[in-house]
């Protein structure tokens, strides 16, 4: 797949760091799985990754948490 963003390259596999803010509330996830555009490092997960870290998200705001910074870590289906 070339990169919808540059059109520059074909993405390759790897990681990223994906932050979330909703009001108060900072999540950041490293190491998620992604597509990296190498040009111009867009990076893109899959539709069952974006759903877990969405619902990780929800999770750490109704605990009440503010500040999170979290590993990636593949939860069973």
């Amino acid at each position: 797949m070339i990169c919808l963003i540059c059109e520059q390259a074909e993405l390759v596999s790897g990681f990223t760091s994906i932050k979330f803010e909703r009001g108060e509330m900072r999540f950041v996830v490293n190491n998620a799985p992604a597509r990296i555009c190498p040009s111009c490092g867009e990076a893109y997960v899959t539709k069952d990754v974006a759903v877990q870290l969405l619902r990780a998200a929800d999770e750490m705001t109704s605990l009440g948490m503010v500040d999170v910074v979290h590993e990636y870590k593949e939860q069973d289906k």
